[in-house]
């Protein structure tokens, strides 16, 4: 790991009237949790300097064992501690388009529970990670070496959440297509694996990034609470295999498919029931389906309605033949030369 040198420290004054001119503006009409949350993640910032704060203050993985030195505290406090500036800024910056674009949909309570979820999810999956490597590989620096920091897990998160609430929302065209909010997840983290191949990231951002992606998912798909009472977001577009390109998505359906049913044997998610809704006008027709597929509720969805437009075409034809007039024969007697003939004439009317 890389910790700071004299050089960033130097520079920190220089920056720190443009830095606080721009936080200012970012954090205008946010909240108070959201102002706290960047407060304590700047003024962490000092405690990089310090090696023994890093160890006491981020989640090493060998002091997540059993052991003399128990560090339970950690994954609560890791999130707040940035070894470079220009992440304290990036947290930051994350934080406040959280509190603006987030926090006004879900309520202040809801996002402070995402974040406390994402971020305790993320310690777990990563000291999971590298507590597997060293039982691989039988190297200790897995163990101690590592020392899991920051909110790269909460701003995959933040990624996931922004693709939930708005998919579709154009950002830029090249091309090689259309740049989506869809695509953002995905492509940070294949910046942040580049990144460490380079030597620019820690070897934690990426598998932070990574956990945090699949924690969110996780969390938003199947247990938020909504409004209305319901749980989570069943939503086709949202399942996790939409996260990747189109030929790599059956693949990664079976992945998603495997945790749902993993969650739902180990009774920590309920099975969902999913509802299709044709609206008939005056009534509605709801149709309940659990425990389906994508595939086969687009099938049966599909089925339904084929049936209601037969019934739909049954009742426009019965009312097409009430309405229409009968014929009605009507004799006249006409009186021509003196002799008296009838006339029919071809009247059309209602009968009573």
């Amino acid at each position: 790991m890389a910790y700071n040198s004299v050089g960033d420290i130097k520079s920190l004054p220089r920056n720190i009237p443009y830095v606080r001119q721009q936080f200012l503006a970012l954090l205008g009409n946010t909240s108070t949790p959201v102002k706290c949350i960047c407060v304590v993640i700047f003024f962490s910032y000092f405690l990089s300097f310090s090696e023994a704060a890093i160890k006491a203050v981020s989640v090493t993985p060998g002091y997540m064992l059993p052991s003399s030195l128990f560090c339970l505290w950690t994954p609560f406090t890791f999130c707040f501690l940035e070894i470079h500036f220009w992440e304290v800024c990036v947290d930051i910056v994350t934080v406040g388009l959280c509190g603006k674009l987030i926090e006004p949909l879900w309520g202040q309570m809801e996002m402070l529970i995402f974040f406390a979820v994402v971020n305790l999810g993320v310690a777990v999956l990563s000291t999971s990670y590298y507590i597997l490597l060293y039982y691989l590989t039988y190297r200790t620096s897995f163990l101690f070496g590592v020392h899991v920091h920051g909110l790269a897990g909460y701003i995959a998160g933040v990624c996931v959440a922004v693709k939930q609430i708005m998919p579709d929302h154009l950002i830029l065209k090249t091309p090689l297509g259309k740049f989506s909010n869809r695509n953002i997840p995905l492509t940070v983290q294949l910046v942040s694996v580049l990144l460490w191949a380079i030597g620019l990231l820690d070897s934690d951002h990426p598998i932070m990034f990574g956990s945090g992606l699949f924690v969110s998912w996780i969390y938003l798909r199947f247990y938020q609470r909504h409004s209305n009472g319901t749980k989570g977001d069943m939503a086709d577009n949202f399942t996790f295999a939409s996260f990747f390109p189109n030929v790599l998505q059956p693949p990664m359906a079976v992945v998603g498919n495997s945790v749902y049913k993993i969650l739902v044997k180990a009774r920590i998610c309920r099975r969902t029931v999913k509802q299709v809704s044709v609206a008939v006008a005056p009534t509605g027709v709801t149709v309940s389906l659990p425990g389906l597929d994508p595939h086969d509720m687009e099938r049966r969805r599909q089925k339904a309605l084929k049936a209601l437009n037969e019934r739909l075409g049954k009742v426009e034809g019965s009312k097409h033949a009430t309405n229409l007039t009968p014929s009605i024969a009507i004799n006249i007697p006409v009186s021509m030369s003196g002799h008296r003939t009838e006339s029919s004439v071809l009247t059309q009317g209602n009968i009573t």
